[in-house]
């Protein structure tokens, strides 16, 4: 059985009027926020979608479908916490995990410290498991356009 599974993860959501933003389990002060069916944190999807693919169990499609109203405008963190009992139980747990947000606006910089501990808490690691970085798309785009964020996670997984 293999001692390390390295898995990716991709998520982007529209930004809309009407919606608070939320991304590593963090509110962000902003204008715009994430469209989706639960709370449309996109980073806590990607970490999830790298997580579950690091172990060839799928994607959170399928672990918790956007169908199912008992998912509707749920904290992304709660589904990540519920990812992190399913992995469990494969014996592996998170070795590290590298992540990048793509947004032209909301600065991520001022909360970089609060998702990273966030994200850590949750996920029961010590934060310098945790990379968070944060690009534009310098104008090009929908993200450029400040229509969307993006966000990716690797993620390296460890046989208890």
């Amino acid at each position: 059985m293999q001692m390390f599974r390295i898995g990716m993860g991709h998520d982007i959501h529209a930004l809309v009027d009407g919606r608070e933003l939320w991304l590593g389990g963090v509110k962000i002060p902003f204008e715009l926020g994430l469209k989706g069916h639960s709370d449309a944190d996109a980073l806590i999807h990607a970490i999830m979608d790298a997580m579950f693919g690091a172990l060839a169990l799928g994607d959170i499609g399928q672990h918790f479908p956007d169908t199912d109203p008992a998912y509707k405008d749920i904290s992304s963190l709660k589904l990540l916490a519920k990812a992190a009992e399913i992995v469990a139980e494969t014996g592996y747990k998170v070795g590290n995990i590298d992540c990048m947000i793509h947004c032209e606006a909301p600065k991520i910089a001022p909360h970089r410290a609060a998702i990273i501990e966030t994200l850590a808490t949750a996920l029961k690691v010590e934060q310098n498991q945790i990379s968070l970085k944060a690009g534009t798309n310098e104008g090009f785009d929908a993200i450029g356009k400040r229509q969307a964020i993006a966000c990716q996670a690797i993620v390296l997984m460890v046989r208890e």
